[in-house]
């Protein structure tokens, strides 16, 4: 009888560490979703960011833009909200002259 128990108890504990396995590998794979822009995208951005050439530039080079990088971008063309820039520069993709 206890030879059953202890059986069951191992098969429990196995499929839980088979569900943990499976959570964390899925987690990983939502950690690492690619955020890089296409090359039309990478062009606009490139062309938000000229119209800003006289107080900052681009820091880093144009292929490590993220999808996060062109929606500041784009909210900054349309607010006009300077922070938007500041926290950019901040995070190192702008750079002030």
């Amino acid at each position: 009888m206890e030879a059953l128990v202890d059986a069951r108890i191992k098969e429990h504990a196995a499929t839980i560490e088979q569900s943990i396995t499976a959570k964390v590998s899925i987690s990983q794979k939502d950690n690492q979703e690619d955020y890089s822009l296409t090359p039309k995208q990478i062009e606009f951005a490139l062309s938000l960011i000229y119209k800003v050439k006289n107080e900052y530039e681009l820091a880093i080079n144009p292929a490590e833009l993220t999808i996060k990088d062109l929606n500041k971008l784009i909210a900054y063309n349309k607010f006009k909200n300077k922070g938007i820039l500041v926290n950019l520069a901040k995070k190192g993709v702008l750079r002030k002259i």
